[in-house]
């Protein structure tokens, strides 16, 4: 019996130059590994500065791009492979680069209609002078994913976080500022424009912080989210606009906050390559929803062969088996 990646070559991207290096390292892993249990030729990629002449020497079929953050999630190395005309999974150039810049997703999807928090950019060192809003609110990376660089400031406090301007701040003259909303924290994967499942996060150190989100036992994930039937369908009705808006495809992770006093939702931010770890909560919400971690994997690379030569039409002809879901 062949297995459905028989004879094809999958390029594990991997790494990376972000801050999140060593998440996307277990990411790739985890995802490489499947692909060799389902069949495939394997090449992993610490992906680099060389990644254009690596990838041209090892000329795989397709590219799994397990990268996060800067440089491998915002449209670079999205770019890098539309110019060298090779398939690759998740979204294409412009929904990357949108997605990762939080202000201007925050726009397009206002305008579609998709609840948003409030406030704006603001220069670090003015955020760091007073407060730019009244607290609560949120200071955080236009453009970072995994909590990274995220500051929670509460009623009460006497002054702005102080390490927006500290010497090791690599993030950007501008920063995101946003009031707080308090409630529960909401993830919502979509696979092929519609959403799994609700997963309520209930982090252990009382904030969805880095830790909490790879750490061993650093949240709790429940699964669906302890939430009002019509809050479910809302998030996930939410989850599906925010993808369409932003030009996605294959599997995202929309991050919300519900306000269970005020039955306010709000979505903050649409994750275009959601993390592979065993922690990660794209897998688990595929399993709750029957399609295990290696069917998520070879879905995924499926989805890539289908569009054809890089973000092309979906030609169902070129993908390797039609049974993954």
């Amino acid at each position: 019996m062949s297995l459905p990646l028989s004879g094809h070559h999958v390029a594990v991207l991997m790494g990376g130059l972000s801050s999140e290096r060593e998440v996307s390292l277990v990411s790739g892993r985890e995802c490489a590994d499947a692909l060799e249990r389902l069949g495939a030729r394997v090449s992993r990629v610490d992906a680099g500065r060389d990644l254009a002449q690596v990838l041209t020497s090892l000329r795989p079929d397709v590219c799994f791009n397990a990268l996060h953050g800067e440089w491998g999630e915002d449209g670079c190395v999205q770019g890098v492979l539309e110019t060298l005309g090779l398939p690759y999974t998740h979204c294409g150039v412009l929904a990357s680069a949108l997605a990762m810049d939080k202000a201007k997703a925050k726009a397009v999807l206002a305008a579609a209609g998709v609840v948003v928090p409030g406030g704006g950019l603001f220069n670090r060192f003015d955020v760091a002078r007073d407060h730019v809003m009244p607290p609560p609110y949120v200071v955080k990376p236009n453009a970072e994913g995994s909590s990274v660089g995220v500051f929670l400031v509460f009623d009460g406090a006497n002054r702005p976080p102080q390490e927006v301007v500290a010497p090791s701040w690599t993030f950007g003259e501008e920063v995101m500022v946003e009031p707080y909303i308090a409630g529960m924290e909401l993830a919502v994967g979509v696979m092929d424009g519609k959403a799994m499942t609700v997963t309520e996060i209930v982090p252990k150190t009382g904030f969805y912080d880095y830790e909490a989100k790879y750490g061993d036992g650093g949240s709790e994930h429940i699964v669906p989210a302890r939430m009002p039937s019509h809050a479910i369908e809302k998030a996930k009705k939410l989850s599906e606009m925010a993808h369409a808006a932003l030009g996605c495809r294959g599997v995202t992770r929309s991050d919300l906050r519900y306000d269970d006093v005020n039955d306010v939702l709000v979505l903050l931010e649409v994750n275009t390559q959601p993390g592979m770890t065993p922690t990660s909560l794209v897998p688990e919400q595929a399993a709750a929803g029957g399609v295990d971690f290696d069917r998520l994997v070879l879905w995924i690379t499926e989805d890539a062969y289908a569009r054809g030569g890089a973000g092309g039409v979906a030609s169902r002809s070129e993908a390797p088996s039609k049974d993954a879901r």
